[in-house]
């Protein structure tokens, strides 16, 4: 579920990123909408961080949490596998949006972006570590371990905690999440859309097979 204001503000005052100053609350689902592939296709403030080509017959696109256990699974498990049949040999186009369900999957959300600027690769790279190294920085000091992060991939001090504080940055992810829930009626992480049909939850590499190939045959 999305965060509620009440709980955003006791988690930024908990997790010791009290330096994120004058973040915005992620907002409720207000009147759903019916999604359709053109409404998944749609990127609303960032710009979609995606591998693969852009004229492939199938297009998955995960909204996912970096704090979220069962996005982390599915990043070591199942994308790998995805990644190799179906991203490397040019079948499938895969984007990676966040939706984050509290504040320090945003902050994690918001040290991909900085690291990464418009380099996919590289973003896949950093969420890949970030997902990998869950455990360390979510539960443990979440600032420090960002800030270390941050500095492995050339980031300075001041640097980190300029993107932690980056308010149009953090506007726009909570602008893409809204949109996502107000329209894609996204409410749970990770979410897929195949082709725009929706797929909830971590789903096998097998499931996923099962929808891709009769749509690359088509």
């Amino acid at each position: 579920m999305i965060i509620t204001r009440r709980a955003f503000t006791t988690m930024l005052s908990l997790t010791g990123l009290a330096a994120v100053a004058g973040l915005s609350p992620l907002r409720f689902i207000s009147e759903a909408m019916a999604q359709s592939a053109a409404d998944v296709a749609k990127p609303v403030s960032l710009p979609d961080m995606a591998l693969g080509p852009k004229d492939a017959a199938v297009t998955i696109t995960e909204y996912a949490s970096m704090t979220c256990p069962h996005c982390a699974a599915f990043n070591e498990q199942v994308f790998p596998k995805i990644k190799s049949e179906y991203i490397d040999t040019g079948k499938v186009r895969y984007i990676f949006r966040e939706f984050p369900l509290d504040i320090k999957a945003a902050a994690g959300s918001m040290l991909s972006r900085c690291i990464a600027k418009d380099d996919a690769p590289k973003y896949f790279a950093v969420t890949d570590m970030l997902f990998r190294q869950q455990s360390d920085w979510v539960l443990k000091n979440t600032t420090e371990t960002l800030t270390r992060i941050g500095k492995q991939a050339g980031l300075t001090q001041q640097q980190v905690e300029a993107c932690l504080k980056d308010q149009a940055l953090l506007d726009k992810i909570a602008a893409d999440q809204k949109y996502a829930s107000d329209v894609l009626k996204v409410d749970s992480t990770p979410t897929f859309f195949i082709n725009g049909e929706k797929i909830k939850g971590e789903a096998s590499f097998e499931e996923f097979a099962k929808k891709i190939n009769p749509l690359l045959k088509s």
